[in-house]
């Protein structure tokens, strides 16, 4: 796999002194057409061996490329705030906006192969890694992203020989650590597990470009001229349309029964039982979080359901219980300009909180499944991937103990015409009906379908959904507590 990467590749001075001027003011154009045109970012992953020039040629780009619209981020050792969430959190929060670039110098391939070469992870460990960070690519390539993946590649002879020319010349000495030569005694390591990782996570849409890193002339040259390529191309087939879904979409029961039909909506609860249940609920979960275990545990409740159904009722109820300075209460809304220059699951990922904190989300990363869905404002292809996407979201929350907690809370038709009515009458409830609420009510049918599938296709052994009757408010409001209650207490033994 790196046998081109060891040939001794070399261009002479006076060919680069050619072709380094035409080549700059090419990427700067296309730098500039890319950003007036903001309909994909460019992510650019620089890995490899140590000594092979990533440094380097991350200094270039930035010397070669206008500062406006290009940012770098060096990925190295996580801090506090970053180990607090799940790995893949730091990298979400650096992704750039449509129309910039972004260069990682350090990746979410980094730290997985150098607990593999250490032996600090298992080969299933590593295999999830490898998986995840496809997965990740996938759904960045299929929201629009231009993924360019460079790794720089030295054979042994010259990695040793590069090391000892930048330890000896003083201006480049404070280059080369302990750490370099360490990583050197392991080459043979890094090299099956890079070639492990490049077999395995070079793909159609993000393939890898294996570069000989010894010369820097070579080197630079290479990597620009491919970045300048893949530019270009993309600017030039933006606007070509992708090929429609073939598979066949999900239609209703055939016999006209699904799970929101089974629920029993006449369930109700007496004023004296509430107020009874509600200060045990609201005592126990303020007790619960504020146990010693809590802080190893990040609890993240969603609330979605019909229009007028008591997301927000239910919500100052727990909220009632918890100490304020733990707990954010996030409204999702329709997107904002900065959260449409970022892929879909961007505006979520920023909120995931720290360790002992509780994150409240009024809507949710479902808003693609349901209400983009049924009103068209995503493509059937975007939202019918979502479902995996957002498992796989999920999935990550999960692993790093985080209690994810779904909540759909369902009333009948008769009994949202009734609210709906009741807030139009009420001088401090009006602003909460809009026209949105009446439209879709016309589409009653459509979100109950679309509900149906979001239920089949996400609700799982980690994060399951909990459907909620909510035709009587408090009775819905007590169910949500136990069910919080019960997952926080479970979360924590299982430490």
């Amino acid at each position: 796999m790196f046998e081109s990467a060891e040939l001794g590749h070399k261009i002479d001075k006076a060919t680069y002194n050619l072709e380094v001027p035409k080549l700059r003011e090419a990427l700067l154009e296309a730098q500039i057409d890319l950003a007036k045109l903001a309909k994909f970012p460019v992510i650019i992953l620089v890995g490899g061996l140590d000594g092979a020039g990533r440094g380097e040629t991350v200094n270039l780009l930035n010397e070669w490329m206008d500062p406006r619209f290009i940012e770098t981020h060096g990925m190295g050792e996580p801090s506090d705030e970053e180990l607090d969430r799940p790995m893949m959190w730091r990298f979400w929060r650096e992704l750039p906006p449509k129309g910039k670039i972004g260069v990682f110098l350090g990746s979410w391939y980094t730290w997985p192969i150098l607990n593999r070469v250490t032996g600090q992870t298992k080969t299933a460990d590593f295999d999830q890694s490898m998986e995840r960070a496809k997965r990740l690519e996938n759904m960045l390539t299929d929201e629009g992203a231009l993924i360019l993946k460079f790794w720089m590649h030295l054979s042994k002879d010259r990695q040793e020989k590069r090391l000892k020319l930048l330890e000896k010349n003083p201006e480049t000495r404070w280059r080369v650590t302990d750490r370099d030569w360490k990583h050197f005694k392991l080459y043979d390591k890094f090299r099956t597990v890079h070639e492990s990782v490049i077999r395995r996570t070079t793909t159609a849409e993000a393939p890898w470009t294996i570069v000989e890193g010894y010369d820097p002339r070579y080197r630079s040259l290479t990597i620009g001229k491919v970045i300048l390529d893949a530019i270009r191309r993309r600017l030039d087939d933006v606007d070509k349309k992708t090929a429609d879904i073939i598979a066949p979409l999900p239609l209703p029961s055939i016999d006209q029964l699904n799970i929101l039909k089974t629920l029993d909506l006449k369930q109700k609860i007496t004023q004296k039982k509430f107020k009874a249940e509600l200060e045990k609920y609201q005592g126990k979960l303020a007790l619960l979080t504020r146990e010693a275990e809590f802080k190893d545990i990040t609890v993240i409740a969603m609330f979605e359901g019909n229009d007028a159904a008591g997301k927000g009722g239910a919500i100052r109820r727990i909220t009632s219980a918890l100490d304020a300075r733990y707990y954010t209460i996030i409204p999702v809304a329709a997107p904002t300009e900065e959260e449409r220059a970022q892929p879909y699951l961007w505006r979520f990922w920023r909120h995931i909180p720290r360790r002992g904190r509780v994150t409240i989300f009024d809507r949710s990363w479902y808003g693609r499944v349901l209400v983009e869905r049924v009103e068209g404002f995503c493509s059937k292809a975007d939202w019918m991937r979502a479902y995996g996407e957002i498992n796989d979201f999920e999935t990550q929350l999960v692993r790093h103990n985080i209690v994810v907690v779904k909540f759909w809370l369902a009333i009948s038709k008769d009994e949202q015409l009734e609210r709906f009515n009741a807030r139009e009458k009420s001088d401090f409830k009006r602003f909460k009906i809009t026209e949105d609420d009446w439209r879709n009510r016309e589409k009653w049918d459509d979100y109950e379908h679309a509900v149906c599938e979001m239920v089949d296709r996400t609700s799982t052994e980690i994060a399951p959904w909990t459907l909620v009757e909510a035709n009587d408010k408090n009775f819905a409001r007590i169910k949500i507590l136990k069910t919080l209650c019960k997952q926080i207490e479970a979360a924590m033994k299982n430490l």
